[in-house]
């Protein structure tokens, strides 16, 4: 679609974060927005953004964890609007623990939120899809889909298993040319997230490095996608080569993940455990970003692009001996 004006457009996980910068990016484009999320006076406030910038916007609360919630966001939708182009499974929530330290209903409600909730709008969305011959669904990944996630294990299980349930149902849908099943792999990115998070360290939760991807790159990124769909679109410099990095060598990366990992939170303040956002919606983190974005110095992209060129190098050498 080159033109989005006037296509529906469908966001879950709206109110904030990344979720909020995509609807007011499409609302730039003239599209309709159906907002989904579980704060619905924050969707109200995201929808009025959207109908500022020219756009029709409804909300539709929704917990992307219960399936029949959001069959009833898609059947909303079109009643509303009177069909779906584009899916934005969005919605997503991280437990920050050791793994047996975390409660396993954290672990569970990870899962439900990051996997079952792109799952439930894959199959609340597709059928709707084939009926009408044409449709795009667009899932938010991560770099945690390729690369270990220490004291994330949950978080780094839904994306990978995201990343493969996306996988799929391309395989599925090879024969309906104009479905198109999308995933977007952003890395660190300055979102509310943090303040969001579950946290089961005892100690404070705050970056373990510089973050370096706004946002509003994943959110351009998104409305790309939707103008000339593609299987897996990266943002930034960061994801592809920590993919290429944990192919060519993923013990390496696992050493140095897990130990800096350690070391980051040994370092941290004390802190009580906290369930965030996991069970029920917070009132704290409520903008697109969370404060904690740093631009990279002008030197970080030629060295990163260095060491994916010496990653893929040591790749070829390997291929060869074998």
């Amino acid at each position: 679609m080159q033109d989005l004006q006037g296509a529906t457009v469908v966001v879950a996980g709206a109110s904030s974060g990344i979720g909020r910068a995509t609807a007011l990016a499409f609302a730039r484009e003239g599209a309709r927005l159906a907002l989904g999320a579980r704060r619905e006076e924050l969707l109200e406030e995201v929808a009025e953004e959207c109908r500022g910038l020219g756009a029709s916007a409804v909300v539709i609360p929704t917990d992307v964890t219960d399936a029949d919630a959001v069959k009833r966001l898609a059947e909303r939708t079109v009643q509303e609007f009177g069909s779906i182009d584009i899916w934005i499974a969005n919605a997503g929530v991280g437990a920050v623990g050791r793994f047996e330290d975390t409660p396993i209903e954290a672990h569970r409600r990870v899962i439900e939120t990051n996997l079952l909730g792109p799952l439930h709008g894959a199959h609340a969305v597709l059928p709707l899809f084939r009926r009408q011959g044409h449709g795009t669904f667009i899932a938010t990944v991560s770099v945690g889909a390729f690369a270990p996630a220490p004291y994330a294990a949950a978080y780094a299980a839904s994306k990978y298993g995201l990343d493969g349930m996306l996988e799929s149902l391309r395989a599925e849908l090879v024969d309906s040319p104009d479905l198109h099943v999308c995933g977007v792999y952003p890395a660190f990115t300055d979102t509310p997230g943090m303040m969001h998070g579950a946290n089961y360290t005892g100690h404070e939760l705050s970056p373990e490095g510089p973050i370096y991807d706004d946002p509003e790159d994943v959110a351009a990124t998104m409305v790309a996608v939707a103008r000339r769909p593609r299987a897996k679109a990266m943002v930034g410099a960061l994801t592809p080569l920590a993919r290429l990095g944990h192919a060519v060598a993923p013990r390496l990366v696992e050493a140095v993940a897990g130990y800096g990992a350690h070391r980051h939170f040994d370092r941290q303040p004390p802190a009580p455990h906290d369930d965030g956002n996991l069970f029920q919606p917070v009132e704290r983190g409520r903008d697109i970003t969370g404060g904690f974005y740093t631009p990279p110095p002008a030197w970080v992209s030629p060295v990163l692009m260095a060491g994916a060129a010496v990653a893929a190098f040591a790749a070829y050498r390997g291929l060869r001996r074998h």
